[in-house]
């Protein structure tokens, strides 16, 4: 009896290790689909939006960007294979440039970090992006203080410094948007129940 029962605890001991294998193997895989997918988006941003296929809109003689008139236009989009994106997140010390999509979708998140609410014009943007280390994945990571910078599809670019790093609950979605912030960026952690946000101000409005 004691042999049957070592085989099952040793049966359950592997099945254990096979899945953790699996879930890993998938992980692997899917990080590096998403870093492939990134880096050839980006690159086809950057071509439309400084090779003037987007042409920037200018507000008046003195060549000032249109939504410093009008925070409450809409941000432009650009389509890239049947998939429409804002603009380009740059966070240095990470050494990451993502492309961001318009529009927030678990199936997005995938390949692409997603707009979760509000506009960079408005100075309330909140992006979502998945815990994959060629995204999200080491947010934690960033230096107090530390700079990212945003460029949307007319070319303007916007910068930000670090201000607060929190970790809200899965339910927490009234907190994720609530407060002064001109930035948010968030993603899960490893167990998937919280969120890992950073909280940023922006730069020389």
């Amino acid at each position: 009896m004691k042999n049957k029962g070592g085989n099952i605890f040793i049966v359950i001991g592997l099945v254990l290790i096979g899945s953790a294998l699996i879930i890993t193997f998938n992980n692997i895989r899917e990080n590096i689909v998403a870093e492939k997918s990134s880096r050839e988006t980006v690159s086809c941003l950057k071509e439309q939006i400084y090779n003037g296929e987007i042409s920037p809109y200018t507000g008046d003689e003195n060549n000032e960007p249109i939504y410093k008139q009008y925070s409450d236009m809409t941000m432009p989009e650009i389509e890239i294979d049947g998939e429409r994106y804002i603009g380009i997140l740059l966070i240095p010390d990470l050494d990451l440039e993502l492309p961001v999509r318009g529009d927030f979708s678990y199936k997005g998140l995938t390949t692409a970090p997603c707009r979760y609410s509000g506009s960079v014009y408005k100075d309330d943007m909140i992006i979502a992006g998945h815990n994959y280390a060629a995204h999200f994945g080491y947010l934690n990571r960033l230096d107090p203080d530390g700079a990212v910078s945003f460029t949307d599809g007319d070319g303007n670019e916007f910068n930000y410094r670090l201000r607060e790093i929190v970790q809200l609950n899965e339910t927490d979605t009234e907190e994720m948007v609530e407060g002064d912030w001109d930035l948010t960026l968030f993603t899960c952690n490893l167990s998937g129940r919280n969120r890992i946000t950073l909280r940023f101000d922006r730069i020389s409005k």
